[in-house]
């Protein structure tokens, strides 16, 4: 094994050696520097000292030297009384001597009165002390004369400094000898334990670190001994499991063979749907793509019907998933009696078939083939005790007419099932140019309503809901207008089935409940008080099992009274939705108004409307616009007044336009009044300037 100790203690040493050796040199270089500086500006500091206090005589001197030779310039009287005056300055400070030169280098002034008269032009201090710049050197001396004697073993820093004249130029050049041996010996002090503390610190992190290498190569030596241990008993596993192996040999032909007839199963669920039996997606694809080729060459027509059950989603809420189970097998069984031997039929997924017709001749046989599929449809389907009805819609679109790709004829065999079911469900239409076009309007519609809830193009309008007996306002009914800056007003009716269909109804039915209920709270903090506010929901909204709490939410965000607050659902809502009595009823608790809404266009059975929670009806205006017209109409009104009166509802007239028909509806009982005779639907501050003063 690696001697992990060995090699670790041996790098690590050289590496704290090596540490060390480069530490301590940085830290004595580093504190030599700072120490230099400090003394350094003390040097200067004195030499401005000396100046400022000798400033006049200094000069004088400097001036009459270039006059005199060496031995004048020695004897000077003047020189004697400054010479006095300088070693007073002197005096109890770290400067032990000083020399003063002119601007030629010749030593002016000296404490040392022997080095008068010496020249020192060539000097780099003085070189670089005469062009205005600070120069120092230190050394150490073993002996050095000073103004009061002479010195042994001294550290010495020599410093030229730039004598300046009152005009800032240089008159000449000081020389500052500053005895720093006591910063040099704490300097020597602090290093030494500095480099004692280094190796401690070293020693010690060496130390620790050597104890956890042993101890981990201990642990890797007892680790190596576990393992070889754990390999001879492999080996011995391996060996009794080969043995085992021999024995099983005259089995392995039956696994082999239980291991293909497990691959021909997933095969098999690869390519078909496991419910039905039916060609899957995928399969389907490959056979088109193959039919698409082979069409081509050969000059022939190929056709795709998407077949798609109507009303399958109620089957499954109501009855559950395993009667829908039971009932695609069996439309799957009945799609399969009218289809050619020479056609697929494949399972998309959920309630969805296609059918790939190949060497098509004319339309009128792939129409009569849809008409074959849809009239298998006309008995029941009896699953049990269920009789069950069904319907089914089909789109149809042929190669090459309509496309030469599998997603271009899927798409649009697509497009022409939605066309079928708008037509009134239970049909067949072909694909035409004009579905492409109307899909890609309806997409770039949606996408522009997800985008406009984004960026606030939706506002609420409200229209007002007055007393049919005296006019005043009683309530409004929050409507949602968009204004698209691609599109410009879009009305209602263009959208809003878009939004259901698209799921954006959910996001956007929230946000006009929220944006109401604030609106009207706003009001009210102001002054204003809307007597009740109608909201339309969604059959989208319903289905939510979190509406109930996103409702609450809103109305604890908002501050919203319940009592003050209507929603309307139509009756096509009531029976669209499995559990529509169990939602309703939770709605009601929580002291919300019900109000259904179109009554009369719908089922109008008295069998659930006298089950259902609801306190009001509403008038669809289609029998409004009747009045003084259809007599049909005015009779329907009159019986819906007679019901809600017998139940006990109230009755709100929607599209009241004119005043007779306002006055046919007054005298029939009808409560409250909604349409343009008594205002459009319109922006909020336009709504309160209208109201606030009526």
């Amino acid at each position: 094994m690696f001697n992990l100790s060995r090699y670790f203690s041996t790098l690590s040493f050289i590496l704290i050696v090596l540490a060390a050796g480069l530490l301590g040199p940085l830290y004595r270089y580093i504190s030599i520097q700072q120490m230099t500086a400090l003394a350094e500006d003390r040097n200067v500091a004195m030499a401005e000292v000396f100046k400022n206090s000798l400033g006049p005589d200094l000069l004088t001197l400097l001036g009459n030297s270039a006059a005199r030779d060496a031995n004048s310039l020695r004897l000077a009287a003047e020189e004697v009384a400054l010479r006095a005056k300088v070693m007073a300055l002197m005096n109890n400070t770290a400067v032990i001597k000083i020399k003063v030169y002119n601007r030629l280098g010749i030593t002016v002034f000296s404490t040392d009165i022997s080095q008068i008269g010496e020249s020192k032009l060539d000097n780099p201090g003085f070189r670089a002390a005469i062009g205005g710049a600070v120069a120092s050197d230190l050394a150490h001396r073993d002996t050095f004369d000073t103004f009061e004697g002479s010195r042994a073993n001294v550290d010495l820093l020599s410093s030229y400094i730039p004598m300046r004249g009152d005009n800032k130029a240089v008159e000449g050049v000081f020389e500052l000898y500053q005895d720093v041996s006591p910063f040099m010996r704490s300097l020597y002090f602090a290093l030494w334990w500095v480099t004692a503390g280094l190796v401690a610190v070293l020693s010690a992190l060496y130390l620790m670190q050597f104890l956890l290498i042993r101890r981990a190569q201990g642990i890797l030596c007892e680790q190596e001994g576990k393992i070889k241990t754990a390999r001879d008993t492999l080996e011995i596993q391996v060996a009794a499991r080969t043995d085992e192996l021999k024995k099983a040999n005259r089995q392995l032909e039956g696994e082999i063979a239980d291991r293909r007839q497990a691959e021909s199963k997933l095969n098999f669920l690869a390519y078909h749907d496991p419910l039905t039996g039916l060609s899957n997606r995928r399969r389907f694809i490959e056979r088109m793509q193959e039919s698409i080729a082979e069409a081509g060459q050969r000059g022939q027509r190929l056709a795709i019907l998407f077949i798609d059950l109507d009303q399958f989603k109620q089957v499954n809420d109501s009855l559950g998933h395993t009667v829908g189970d039971d009932l695609l097998i069996a439309v799957s069984a009945r799609l399969s009696e009218h289809v050619r031997l020479i056609d697929v039929l494949a399972r998309l997924g959920g309630d969805e078939f296609i059918c790939l017709m190949e060497a098509v001749r004319n339309n009128d046989e792939v129409a009569m083939i849809a008409e074959e599929i849809i009239a298998a449809f006309d008995e029941p389907f009896r699953l049990g005790k269920h009789e069950l009805f069904l319907s089914a819609s089909i789109g149809v679109s042929l190669y090459p007419a309509d496309g030469d790709t599998v997603v271009d004829l899927m798409r649009n065999a697509d497009s022409a099932m939605y066309r079928a079911k708008d037509s009134g469900r239970g049909r067949y239409h072909f694909y035409t140019p004009e579905m492409t076009q109307a899909a890609q309007k309806r997409i770039r519609m949606e996408n522009l309503l997800r985008r406009a809830m984004e960026n606030d193009e939706l506002s609420v309008h409200l229209q007002p809901q007055v007393d049919a007996a005296t006019g005043s306002l009683v309530g409004a009914e929050a409507l949602v207008r968009w204004f698209s800056p691609e599109l410009g007003n879009v009305p209602p009716g263009s959208f809003i089935k878009m939004a259901e269909e698209s799921g954006i109804i959910i996001k956007l039915g929230s946000w006009v409940l929220r944006e109401a209920c604030r609106q009207v709270m706003q009001w009210r903090s102001s002054g204003f008080e809307l007597p009740q506010l109608s909201v339309n929901l969604s059959v989208k909204q319903l289905e939510r099992p979190e509406f109930i709490d996103t409702l609450d939410d809103i109305l604890c965000e908002t501050g919203m009274d319940p009592a003050h607050l209507k929603l309307e659902i139509t009756e096509s809502v009531v029976m669209a939705v499995g559990n529509a009595f169990d939602i309703l009823d939770r709605l009601r608790s929580l002291g919300i108004t019900l109000s259904l809404d179109d009554f009369g266009t719908g089922y109008s059975s008295l069998s659930y409307l006298k089950l259902l929670p609801v306190q009001q009806l509403k008038i669809d205006q289609s029998f409004v616009f009747g009045i003084g017209i259809n007599e049909g109409d005015e009779a329907i009104i009159r019986s819906v007044m007679a019901l809600a009166k017998s139940l006990g509802f109230e009755v709100v007239a929607e599209g009241v336009e004119t005043i007779e028909q306002a006055a046919f509806l007054k005298a029939l009982g009808c409560h409250k009044l909604q349409g343009f005779l008594h205002g459009r639907a319109v922006a909020p501050v336009d709504f309160r300037a209208r109201w606030s003063l009526g």
